[in-house]
């Protein structure tokens, strides 16, 4: 079996759920709770090569954060926007689950089925 990792906010309806679908399979995944510790700027570019999309699409672009780092500058380079995910690490969409070479944002949390192995 491919190990699991959910990055999950246990405030967020949809990291809940999606957590909830794992376990309803009897899966356990390793739980990161991200906002507690954050992902350093190697592990999120990690993390967004095997999701195969760019930082920019991994924003929150309704985050307080996001408004206020002025993250919309479409001049900001990945390396940016990675740093300012890193930072802040709110700006990142949720729930992730990674498993094996695979990731997927759970939005909705039934998308995460899809890379189950």
């Amino acid at each position: 079996m491919t190990d699991l990792t959910l990055y999950h906010n246990p405030r967020c309806s949809k990291s809940r759920g999606a957590l909830e679908l794992l376990e309803a399979r009897g899966l356990t995944p390793t739980v990161v709770r991200y906002l507690d510790t954050p992902l350093d700027a190697a592990q999120l570019e990690r993390l967004l090569g095997k999701l195969g999309i760019s930082a920019r699409q991994l924003l929150r672009t309704g985050e307080d954060e996001y408004k206020a780092l002025n993250l919309a500058d479409a001049s900001l380079s990945q390396a940016q926007l990675i740093a300012a995910i890193a930072a802040h690490p709110k700006l990142m969409e949720r729930p992730i689950l990674e498993a094996g070479e695979k990731a997927m944002i759970g939005r909705p949390p039934e998308k995460i089925l899809e890379i189950l192995p």
